[in-house]
C-alpha cells in the first residue's frame, strides 16, 4: 500500500517499526525550577510517572498506533487473525474496534479528531488502488484522490482533513487539504512534490516539500500561503505534528546532513531538540503545551553499530526517555512515541509489536499556572514552567 511518499526516507526509517509505517517518539512533561537554593531538588523531582494499558490486536501478532485524540482514543493498525491483512483500528472504551476496508484486504487509521472520526487509507476493491478515507459513524468513505493513491493523514475538529495524493502517473504527490468533501491542492515550496501531515483547528497544515533546486524542506500552510520552515543547517527538513498555537514538530538534518535532529517550531524559530545520546531523531506528535514526542537514537548511527532507538518526551527544553518513566512491569522496550493529548497521556509503540496508551500519574502544572506563581512567589525566586503531559 502506498501509504508515505518514498522521498521521506529518513523520516520513513526513523518512524520505525517491523512494517510500513511507524515511529518512534515522546517526552514527559517539564519541571519546574524553583529559587536557586531550589533547582536541586527540582530537578531531581523530575517529570511524571505513567501507568499503561496494552491496547492488544485485531487477533495478529501486532499492532501499531498513530494518533491520539483529547478523550484518549487511540487509532492506528493492525494484523487480523492469522496475520492475513492489516485493518485500520480505533482504540475507545477499554475496546479495538476494527474500522475493516473500502474493499481491499488492507487498511491504516493514520489520524482522529474530538469526535472520533478517522483517516487514513485503504485498497479498494481489486487491491489496485489505495485510496485516503474518512470513518464516521460506521463505514469508510472514500475521499477520492488526485488520479492516484492517497492517504489522509489527520483530521481536525471540523472535520478538514490533511493528507497527500498522487497524481494520475502516480510518480509525483501533492499535499492536499479536504475541506466540505473537496480535495484542495496545496502545491509545493517551487518543487515537483509535497505532502501534508498535521492539521490544526484553525486549519493550519504542517507537512514537507521539494524545493525548487530539489532539496525537501517543512512547510506549514497558513491563509492559503505555503511557507517554507527551512532546516537546521542540513538539506533536508519535514513536518509531522502542528499545535492549536502554530508549533510545529518534525525533523532536519543538522549543518553538514551528518545528523537528523527533531525540531519544535515557534515563534518563527526551528529550535534544535537534541537526541538521547544518538545522531537521529524525530518529533511525531505536540500537543496544545508544547510537549513533543517523538522517536531517537540512544547512541551509535545508522550505518555504525546497532543504535538503540528509544521514544522520547520532549518539555520544557528538555528530552526524556520515556522507558525511564514507566515501571519494570511493562516488559518491553518503547521505541517509538506517536501523540500525546492535552492530558498528557500518550501513545508509543513496543519493540514487543504492540501499541500502548499511556496516562500519568500526576498531573504537572500548565504554564499559565507557573506564571500565577512566578508572579505571586517571585520573591521566593520561583520560576517554573511547564507543558502538559
Amino acid at each position: 500500500m502506498t501509504m508515505r511518499p518514498r522521498s521521506q526516507t529518513v523520516r520513513a526509517t526513523l518512524r520505525i517499526g517491523a512494517h510500513v509505517i511507524v515511529s518512534r517518539f515522546v517526552r514527559p512533561s517539564a519541571l519546574h525550577v524553583f529559587a536557586a537554593a531550589m533547582l536541586a531538588g527540582s530537578a531531581n523531582a523530575g517529570p511524571v510517572t505513567y501507568t499503561f494499558t496494552d491496547l492488544g490486536t485485531l487477533g495478529g501478532t501486532f499492532s501499531v498506533g498513530e494518533s491520539i485524540n483529547a478523550s484518549g482514543q487511540v487509532v492506528g493498525y493492525s494484523n487480523t487473525a492469522g496475520d492475513s491483512s492489516l485493518h485500520a483500528f480505533v482504540y475507545s472504551a477499554g475496546a479495538l474496534t476494527d474500522l475493516g476496508t473500502m474493499g481491499g484486504g488492507d487498511s491504516i487509521g493514520f489520524g482522529i479528531n474530538a469526535s472520533g472520526q478517522v483517516v487514513g487509507s485503504s485498497y479498494t476493491a481489486g487491491n489496485a488502488t489505495s485510496h485516503a478515507f474518512l470513518s464516521s459513524a460506521g463505514g469508510l468513505a472514500d475521499l477520492g484522490s488526485f488520479g492516484g493513491n492517497s492517504a489522509g493523514w489527520s483530521i481536525n475538529t471540523s472535520g478538514q482533513i490533511a493528507g497527500y495524493s498522487y497524481l494520475a502517473n502516480n510518480s509525483t504527490y501533492h499535499a492536499f487539504l479536504d475541506s466540505g468533501g473537496t480535495l484542495a491542492d496545496l502545491g509545493t515550496l517551487g518543487g515537483t512534490n509535497s505532502a501534508a501531515y498535521g492539521i490544526n483547528d484553525s486549519g493550519q497544515v504542517a507537512g514537507l516539500s521539494n524545493t525548487a533546486n530539489g532539496s525537501i524542506h517543512a512547510f506549514m500552510y497558513s491563509g492559503g500561503v505555503l511557507a517554507d520552515l527551512g532546516t537546521l543547517g542540513g538539506s533536508f527538513s519535514g513536518a509531522n505534528g502542528i499545535n492549536a498555537g502554530g508549533q510545529i514538530t518534525g525533523a532536519s538534518y543538522t549543518a553538514g546532513d551528518s545528523a537528523y535532529h527533531a525540531f519544535l517550531y515557534s515563534g518563527g524559530t526551528l529550535i534544535d531538540m537534541g537526541t538521547l545520546g544518538g545522531a537521529y531523531s524525530v518529533g511525531a506528535g505536540i500537543n496544545d503545551s508544547g510537549q513533543v514526542v517523538g522517536t531517537s537514537f540512544t547512541g551509535g548511527s545508522a550505518t555504525t553499530g546497532n543504535p538503540n532507538q528509544d521514544a522520547f518526551l520532549y518539555t520544557d527544553g528538555t528530552m526524556y526517555d520515556l522507558n525511564s518513566l514507566m515501571g519494570p512491569s511493562l516488559g518491553t522496550t518503547l521505541y517509538s512515541a506517536v501523540g500525546i493529548n492535552d492530558g498528557g497521556q500518550i501513545v508509543p509503540n513496543g519493540l514487543d509489536h504492540h501499541t500502548y496508551l499511556l496516562t500519568p500519574v500526576a498531573a504537572v502544572p500548565e504554564p499559565s499556572t507557573y506564571a500565577l506563581m512566578l508572579s505571586g512567589l517571585g520573591t521566593l525566586g520561583f520560576v517554573a514552567r511547564r507543558r502538559k503531559v
